[in-house]
C-alpha cells in the first residue's frame, strides 16, 4: 500500500457506501447475523479493558527499543501499535494485559534480563 498525504487523503473518496449504511437497520443487521450464524438477541461478551502498550511499557519502566525486544518484535510493529496506526492483535493484546497485571513474573516467563519498575 503506497503511503498517501493528508491532503489526498481528505481530497480521495470514501471507499464506504454511506448512503447504504445509513439505510441498513436493525432489522438487516439481525438478519444478517442469523445468516453468519450469529445469535442478534445473544448477551455481548465480557467487555475487556485494552491496556495501551505505551502505559505498560512506561509503568515497566523500558525503552520501546527493550519493549520490543523482550516481546521479540520489531521496534516499528511496537511504535505503529503505540500511536495507534495499526491494530493490535488479539494475542498480543492478551499479552499487554497479562503484562499490567503481574510484570515481574510476565517478564520472567518472556526470558527479559530485567524486572518490573
Amino acid at each position: 500500500m503506497a503511503r498517501m498525504t493528508l491532503e489526498q487523503i481528505r481530497a480521495s473518496q470514501p471507499r464506504a457506501d454511506l448512503a447504504k449504511v445509513a439505510a441498513t437497520s436493525e432489522a438487516d443487521i439481525a438478519k444478517h447475523m442469523r445468516e453468519d450464524g450469529e445469535d442478534p438477541n445473544a448477551a455481548l461478551g465480557p467487555w475487556i479493558e485494552e491496556v495501551p502498550p505505551a502505559q505498560i511499557r512506561e509503568q515497566i519502566g523500558m525503552t520501546q527499543v527493550e519493549f520490543a525486544k523482550t516481546l521479540r518484535i520489531p521496534v516499528a510493529t511496537l511504535r505503529n501499535w503505540e500511536q495507534g496506526r495499526v491494530r493490535i492483535d488479539p494475542a498480543a493484546r492478551a499479552l499487554f494485559r497479562i503484562l499490567s497485571r503481574d510484570p515481574q513474573h510476565a517478564l520472567k516467563a518472556l526470558g527479559a534480563d530485567r524486572k518490573a519498575g
